[in-house]
């Protein structure tokens, strides 16, 4: 099967050497430094994804795309999947809701399953699998974070993917339920101290839970994205002085990505758990992920690459229906979860589960 991955950063390269023994893969980017990085494994192909029907034509030519593009060309790149009538997955963290484009995936019989990353992603599969083992689901959390082991001053995180859209985290609403509805919050309405695995963290909340609003009911669902100590702040106070307006973010980020590129291994932490009802008793159900950078592959790379690699080949074998498929179902689908989860561990990605208390809490 000919695949197109388009996108020849830290993610799309990951996906393209988790895939290459099985596939004919190809990688598309409009940088030819970034395919130059790719082509020992994969077939560089040089396409501009703002090009719609440069874009259209190109992936007409594959059986299966798997999208690793900036979430603003993301809804561009499914359309032009669908139009090409060619199954895609997707982990751009896009701004729209590719759920409109529902209909006409359909009718073009095309499978897109969108958000199949990490966060958004497995995330959300984790949260699925939760809420379909619970009677009833109260509230559910979701607490993850991509963080340098070696935080170093003055912010005290560095970028192992889009720049644009980590601002997009600490600009964009987010959505959360609370008592039961959906509403829009600031994402620096507070920063929290919390504690994940063995470490202590800053949080704020993040507009992560996209379909999970529409497809989990509860109480309360909120997603929370992990720093360091010492990042949150001198974030929020760049966004309250105008710096992350759309004028003036290039100029920012000119600034800015700078102090956030070093060198230091990368790690990746969550912990989803929802509380709820079996059988009429209360009952708390979690998972605990932890990852670190190795094998030439960012951490963060590895449990957003390997993921979507995973799921691009339950679509490459046709177990899922046509449509645009939210990640939470692949989750709820006990089959594809154990698929999923056991194929992440065998990449060394860590996953617990535990019931009622968080491992390592007394």
């Amino acid at each position: 099967m000919k695949v197109l991955v388009l996108g020849a950063g830290n993610v799309g390269r990951a996906i393209a050497w988790d895939l290459k023994d099985e596939f004919e893969v190809h990688v598309g980017d409009v940088s030819d430094e970034r395919l130059r990085a790719v082509s020992e494994f994969a077939t560089p192909v040089r396409v501009d994804a703002s090009k719609f029907e440069e874009l259209v034509e190109t992936i007409k030519e594959f059986e299966l795309v798997v999208g690793a593009l900036p979430g603003r060309f993301g809804y561009r790149a499914v359309r032009a999947a669908i139009e090409a009538r060619t199954d895609m997955v997707d982990v751009s963290f896009m701004p729209e809701n590719p759920l409109t484009l529902r209909d006409e995936a359909e009718k073009a019989q095309v499978t897109v399953i969108f958000d199949a990353g990490f966060a958004p992603g497995l995330s959300h599969m984790l949260m699925g699998r939760i809420w379909q083992e619970m009677d009833e689901l109260r509230e559910g959390y979701i607490y993850v974070g991509g963080l340098p082991k070696e935080p170093r001053p003055p912010l005290y995180y560095r970028i192992t993917w889009s720049p644009k859209d980590l601002i997009e985290e600490y600009t964009r609403p987010a959505r959360v339920i609370r008592n039961g509805e959906i509403t829009s919050v600031d994402p620096f309405e507070r920063i929290e101290r919390v504690t994940v695995g063995d470490f202590e963290f800053e949080a704020f909340i993040s507009d992560g839970l996209r379909s999970l609003l529409e497809s989990v009911r509860a109480e309360g669902l909120e997603e929370w994205t992990l720093r360091w100590p010492g990042h949150l702040e001198k974030m929020r106070v760049l966004r309250e002085l105008g710096f992350f307006r759309p004028e003036y973010v290039d100029k920012t980020l000119e600034v800015i990505t700078p102090l956030m590129t070093y060198e230091s291994p990368d790690f990746s932490i969550m912990q989803v758990f929802g509380r709820g009802t079996i059988d009429g008793e209360p009952k708390e159900i979690g998972y605990l992920l932890y990852d670190e950078e190795k094998g030439g592959f960012t951490s963060m790379s590895r449990v957003t690459g390997f993921t979507a690699a995973i799921v691009a080949r339950l679509v490459a074998e046709q177990n899922c229906i046509y449509g645009v498929i939210p990640p939470e179902i692949l989750g709820m689908r006990i089959d594809t979860f154990t698929r999923i989860t056991g194929e992440l561990a065998d990449r060394g990605i860590r996953l617990e589960r535990w019931e009622n208390a968080p491992p390592g809490d007394s």
